[in-house]
């Protein structure tokens, strides 16, 4: 019973835009999140379809139920395995079966379909055509990729190697798994494994989290011993991710506003053996940048809240259809945070990502920002990732069901520009392209970064002249 109110109650939240479903549930501290998080979202999926069955067997006016309540009993007991309670409410769904399946089977033969899915709207049954596989994230802070593998290979399952397209990552069933081609520490399995209840995942040598979710700690790639900061933390995947690039050295500062999501955080890093974090139940945009504990912040992890449009499970069917005002007091809070962080006087990089699939949350932020802080450029990440940001931001990322294989996602990453130090640094970054004029230009961090080339500003030319002409003087004085 205890499942479907916590689920009706969620469905009621997202519907009154006080969170993404994902975070909902997280949040909810229900003892079964994987059951709670499947219940809401197919319930959400075969929505307008539960809607019909209840409106046309008057279910509501004869059981006094609320909308949300019936739909997730109502989809347990037609399209689910079967009511998970007892009681009262178990005998009252039972009396109206016969209805109910009379109305879905009515439905059916008005569509001119057999199959339950084939209700589903056409958007719906598109991302449900592309299965995600499953991916893990080797803790390399517990252990290491290889011991990993041979753990799993004792247990049954069965290494294919390292993938070396995309489309293969689709073709994993039973226990067959693969290395990811882009990310060293990712694992792949068919989209039906469970590793919930895994000896790995619960002593954290492993964490289960989407390929997508994994760029931007990736890219970001803070230094051993660094101080860094991730300004909107929970739940904490990409932070301990950050501390194992981190080898937990250094300072890694997590803030987030959610006391709750806080302290399910804190135990997630504990599992996770993270230890150079420090912890802040804090807003981000009201931390002080010149504050003295952030003099020496260099990287910067933004991953604000979002419309969550790119997590395939969620509600947000139609991207056309987006609620416009709650998309344009989003995209105005991401960049307020985005112009925040460039504000840390030592700060070399910023990623930027959502798990949104709308521009304007995403190319028209960073346009904006990049308007507003001309002293950062953007750098051009993993030149071999196959879907980019739309154009001309092309040097960002994006990722989809369809071309990546991952939930869809947004990363891109901005970089201070520094005036080079020498003639040589100009020569070492000659291959950057200025992201306006096309211009060859740049500092040495384009040949340093290894998953990324940077675009760069043009560097003007009487700088050089001067100090050929000087190095000529130097030997005339000496000879005198």
């Amino acid at each position: 019973m205890a499942l479907y109110m916590k689920a009706a109650e969620i469905l009621d939240k997202v519907e009154q835009k006080k969170g993404a479903v994902k975070t909902l549930v997280y949040d909810s501290k229900f003892q079964n999140i994987k059951q709670l998080f499947a219940l809401v979202c197919e319930t959400q999926k075969y929505s307008p379809v539960l809607q019909q069955i209840i409106e046309t067997t008057r279910l509501l006016k004869e059981t006094k139920l609320r909308l949300n309540l019936a739909k997730v009993l109502v989809y347990d007991l037609l399209f689910g395995r079967g009511l998970k309670c007892g009681g009262s409410w178990k005998a009252m769904m039972a009396k109206h079966r016969s209805r109910l399946q009379t109305a879905l089977a009515r439905i059916k033969v008005k569509q001119k379909v057999s199959r339950n899915e084939d209700l589903l709207p056409p958007s719906v049954k598109d991302k449900n055509a592309h299965n995600i596989p499953r991916y893990i994230r080797v803790n390399t802070l517990k252990t290491t990729v290889e011991d990993v593998i041979d753990y799993l290979k004792r247990e049954g399952h069965s290494y294919q190697g390292t993938a070396r397209r995309i489309e293969d990552l689709g073709q994993l069933s039973g226990k067959m798994f693969m290395a990811d081609m882009h990310l060293r520490d990712l694992l792949v399995f068919s989209a039906k494994m469970d590793f919930h209840n895994h000896y790995l995942y619960k002593a954290g040598h492993v964490i289960l989290q989407d390929k997508a979710s994994c760029l931007p700690a990736h890219l970001l790639d803070p230094p051993v011993g660094g101080h860094v900061i991730d300004a909107c933390a929970a739940p904490g995947n990409k932070t301990s991710h950050l501390a194992a690039i981190m080898k937990n050295k250094g300072k890694l500062f997590a803030f987030d506003l959610d006391a709750k999501r806080l302290s399910t955080m804190s135990t997630l890093l504990l599992r996770a053996g993270v230890t150079c974090h420090q912890l802040a139940n804090q807003d981000f945009l009201k931390v002080d940048p010149l504050a003295p504990e952030y003099k020496d912040v260099t990287h910067i992890l933004l991953d604000p809240s979002c419309s969550g449009s790119g997590m395939v499970c969620l509600s947000d069917r139609d991207p056309e259809v987006q609620d416009g005002d709650r998309l344009q007091a989003l995209a105005a809070f991401q960049l307020h945070c985005l112009n925040h962080a460039l504000r840390f006087p030592q700060l070399q990089r910023v990623v930027y990502s959502t798990c949104s699939i709308h521009s304007q949350e995403n190319e028209e932020v960073v346009s904006a920002c990049l308007e507003k802080n001309p002293g950062f450029r953007l750098v051009h990440l993993f030149p071999e990732w196959p879907e980019r940001g739309s154009v001309p931001l092309t040097q960002c990322l994006r990722a989809s069901t369809t071309k990546t294989l991952t939930h869809g996602f947004f990363v891109a990453m901005l970089e201070r520009q520094t005036p080079p130090s020498s003639s040589e640094d100009l020569h070492t970054a000659s291959s950057g392209v200025d992201m306006d004029t096309g211009a060859a230009s740049g500092g040495e961090e384009a040949q340093t970064l290894n998953p990324c080339s940077e675009i760069s500003g043009e560097q003007p030319q009487n700088s050089t002249t001067k100090k050929k002409k000087r190095n000529r003087k130097k030997p005339k004085k000496q000879e005198s």
